[in-house]
């Protein structure tokens, strides 16, 4: 059997307790396939491109699945679904997202899933914690690395660490 591909999920809340929605969302993505082998720390994030709203807390766990691209958003958004997400207002405050970032070398143009994750490159809130666990982890189309994404990021948005994690 070939080894399972690198996949990366971004984890963010910015509604009730944080950091328990963050494990939460951790464990409920484990239940439905998804083995994390890498959790970054905790960021405390400002919104980026959204109305006035409390911050983030953001991480990105690194793991292994059998689960197809598809399939692992629908593990995604049927965890957000589960721990009371409610999508009443575009880049609103929530209380869980999960977005997909990478799935090994998968490119899928949509609709439905875009692959990679269309907006990590210009977002300093996915970077950071992606570039923490995996440095070298590279987008299929633009061919960087985290690290490389980070260092060319023009977002200059605020990411804090956090000094609690959701590790286990």
């Amino acid at each position: 059997m070939a080894a399972a591909p690198a996949v990366f999920v971004g984890l963010g809340a910015n509604l009730g307790d944080r950091e328990r929605s963050l494990l939460r969302a951790r464990q409920g993505l484990e239940a439905r396939g998804f083995r994390v082998t890498a959790m970054s720390s905790l960021y405390l994030t400002e919104p980026l491109d959204a109305p006035p709203q409390e911050w983030f807390l953001n991480a990105v766990a690194g793991g292994e699945t059998a689960l197809s691209p598809e399939a692992l958003l629908q593990a995604c958004l049927d965890t957000e679904r589960e721990l009371g997400r409610v999508r009443d207002a575009p880049r609103g405050p929530r209380a869980i997202d999960l977005d997909l970032l990478l799935h090994g070398g998968e490119v899928r143009p949509g609709p439905g899933l875009v692959l990679p994750h269309p907006r990590m490159a210009g977002r300093r809130f996915v970077l950071v914690p992606l570039a923490e666990i995996a440095p070298l982890a590279r987008h299929p189309v633009l061919g960087l690395t985290a690290a490389e994404m980070l260092r060319r990021c023009p977002d200059r948005s605020a990411v804090l660490l956090h000094e609690r994690s959701c590790r286990r």
